[in-house]
């Protein structure tokens, strides 16, 4: 996997609506220089990353594309990704159904969670006992073993940072983008050309030395930076923490993609692969 020859990294959002602030977007050329983001201040749709990451699998420059949300809910522990549901059983046959079912505008996929899969998904105490909701993917409960914090599980749709609707939304994205490039591990990587991967910030922030919380300075971004090789970014503005994610984590894409080590982590067995997928940089 040396052969890439840029590193992007897409911090993402479930949010109603079509423009959206905790989207970004950010690109690290092979060797040190820093990473720049792209369109900085843009509020990005959903639509226009789609069109991005479509127009960067089309160019020249192989790039390894990271997106941060669950590429698919937990399958392994409980054999379905909806149990008691008539859903397909692989990931990228259940991103085909999400698609299918949505009718939310700009790739959401709030309907699905709202109103179609209702019982499956925590909205608050009316619901019950959250804790009957936390189910997790291998790679999320590796993450949580090795100390990283405690990775979400799409099921719960409740409060500033669950992912469930991001997660979902994403999986339209998926659905879409996989006609330009493979996405891992669900597809096996081709020799030349992008490749799409899941990735989780808080992980890449580890991997600068950090506690993996947030940065919201350039201080500690630059910190961060200069940790995984890269010449420091120097920004003229203090960055949001949507903006400092997708930096630090296009800088450490880079800097791990050859190393093998993180393309075979010892939980990713063949039906992990292809029904719930695993988060690149997590071993």
């Amino acid at each position: 996997m040396s052969r890439f020859e840029r590193f992007a990294a897409i911090d993402w959002s479930g949010a109603k609506g079509s423009r959206h602030k905790g989207i970004a977007v950010a690109i690290a050329e092979a060797g040190d220089a820093a990473p720049r983001l792209v369109r900085p201040g843009h509020a990005w749709s959903r639509t226009e990353v789609l069109d991005w990451v479509r127009d960067t699998a089309a160019g020249p420059e192989p790039t390894l594309i990271g997106m941060d949300f669950s590429f698919a809910p937990p399958f392994a522990a409980r054999g379905s990704y909806l149990p008691g549901e008539a859903v397909p059983s692989d990931a990228p046959s259940f991103w085909a159904y999400v698609d299918a079912v949505c009718d939310d505008a700009d790739l959401g996929a709030a309907s699905c969670l709202e109103t179609r899969h209702r019982p499956h998904f925590y909205f608050g105490k009316a619901d019950g006992r959250k804790a009957d909701y936390l189910h997790f993917r291998a790679c999320e409960q590796r993450f949580n073993a090795l100390g990283g914090g405690k990775a979400s599980t799409v099921y719960d749709a409740i409060g500033a940072s669950q992912v469930a609707k991001a997660s979902f939304a994403g999986m339209r994205l998926l659905h879409h983008a996989r006609a330009a490039m493979p996405v891992w591990p669900f597809d096996a990587p081709a020799a030349r050309g992008s490749l799409l991967v899941e990735i989780y910030a808080r992980a890449f922030i580890r991997h600068a030395g950090l506690r993996g919380t947030k940065l919201r300075s350039n201080e500690a971004l630059d910190e961060a930076l200069t940790a995984l090789g890269s010449r420091p970014a120097r920004l003229a503005h203090v960055p949001s923490d949507h903006e400092t994610d997708v930096m630090v984590t296009a800088a450490g894409m880079r800097r791990i993609a050859a190393d093998p080590h993180y393309w075979s982590p010892p939980g990713l067995t063949p039906e992990i692969a292809c029904t719930e997928g695993w988060t690149f940089g997590v071993v």
